[in-house]
């Protein structure tokens, strides 16, 4: 079993509070759970509102499909038009 950990810092450079963010965040958040079936968390910076960091996990018995899906939310989220990737970070366990 393969279990993949992206880990995505996103900046909001259009939000001018928490609750812009939280707007943002909670479509995107959504979106990815159906879409891909992940595991997805905000674990960091909830109380910065031009800021985030989000952990997301995947698993499968094989590591191309954990590539796979971490490599679409990835893509999702650098076509965000609200919010830009400032930072990523995959491993594999």
């Amino acid at each position: 079993m393969i279990v993949g950990v992206l880990t995505l810092e996103l900046f909001f450079p259009y939000a001018h509070s928490l609750k812009d963010k939280r707007r943002i965040l909670h479509g995107f958040k959504d979106r990815i759970r159906r879409r891909y079936n992940v595991a997805l968390a905000e674990v960091d910076f909830q109380d910065k509102w031009q800021r985030t960091l989000l952990g997301i996990s995947t698993l499968n018995s094989q590591q191309t499909v954990v590539e796979e899906v971490l490599g679409h939310v990835l893509a999702d989220a650098r076509n965000l038009q609200e919010a830009e990737v400032v930072g990523q970070q995959i491993r594999y366990v």
